[in-house]
């Protein structure tokens, strides 16, 4: 089995509160792109997880695809059945969308089918989020209005534009921004409709400008471009374009010492789709 693995934007990122427990509470618009990694699934009779290749400064109990899947390995139909996982990374790491969570997640799903473990969705979410808070969305599939730590989710349609996706050369770290004494953590929450319909703004921005003068010379030249967004708490900006001529425009622009991408929204993940398709290839296979 091969699946994409796709990427997410933040749309907006409000943070409401602080839970005693050290968990920020959060509102948040969660949309897929068209920016993927692959990964490919070939069972096994050794009750092993393999992957390759390896990640650099990432040690293989760290890796959130091992984690994910060491949680299925419990309810596999076949207890000797393994998995070797093989990852083609197109997604840029610390970049603020999603890339570990979202390789997690479809490994949860594919191991569900090829493991015959038989969860639900909503079981498979509720694995995730042990994972991380971003899975959930990556596991369900649509586009999401989130709320909570960002695992309470509502299906929505936001429009489906171009984007110019840009990373600078930076990693950000979340914990540095999650701690940091002047993150705004204090946004009255606001109801979906409002949100879909005004959208809203990353209050992680200005603090991740603060630590990263990378992130924050690329802001101030896409903003000269239009309404430039900071995505999740990594370093990735983007800006949505209706037209793709548009889109390849601007990306010209885009000095060399910055990654960019375009890409399209999605409001159904690319893995879910893959996936239905693998499904129903093989139910006609069997049947044949």
């Amino acid at each position: 089995m091969r699946l994409p693995s796709p990427a997410k934007l933040n749309l907006f990122l409000h943070i409401t509160g602080r839970r005693e427990d050290g968990y920020h509470e959060l509102q948040t618009l969660f949309q897929f792109i068209d920016l993927c990694d692959n990964l490919e699934f070939t069972l096994k009779h050794d009750n092993q997880i393999n992957i390759t290749p390896d990640i650099v400064g990432v040690p293989t109990a760290d890796n959130l695809i091992y984690k994910a899947a060491k949680l299925l390995q419990p309810y596999r139909k076949n207890a000797q059945l393994g998995i070797h996982i093989s990852l083609e990374k197109q997604l840029p790491m610390g970049g603020g969308i999603g890339g570990g969570s979202s390789n997690a997640a479809t490994t949860l799903l594919a191991l569900n089918t090829l493991w015959e473990c038989r969860l639900s969705l909503d079981e498979l979410a509720q694995l995730g989020v042990t994972l991380g808070a971003d899975v959930p969305v990556f596991v369900r599939g649509f586009s999401a209005f989130a709320e909570g730590v960002g695992e309470q989710l509502r299906k929505v349609e936001p429009p489906t534009p171009y984007f110019v996706l840009l990373k600078p050369n930076c990693h950000v770290s979340t914990g540095q921004i999650f701690t940091d004494k002047y993150l705004t953590r204090d946004t009255p929450p606001i109801k979906m409709s409002h949100a879909l319909e005004l959208g809203g703004h990353n209050d992680c921005l200005n603090v991740v400008r603060k630590h990263n003068p990378e992130v924050d010379e690329a802001y101030l030249w896409l903003k000269s471009h239009g309404d430039a967004k900071l995505t999740g708490t990594g370093a990735c900006l983007f800006l949505a374009v209706e037209h793709l001529d548009d889109a390849k425009r601007l990306q010209k622009a885009i000095p060399d010492k910055w990654e960019s991408w375009i890409c399209r929204g999605c409001n159904t993940s690319p893995t879910h789709d893959a996936l239905t398709r693998w499904i129903e290839q093989n139910q006609a296979d069997a049947i044949r």
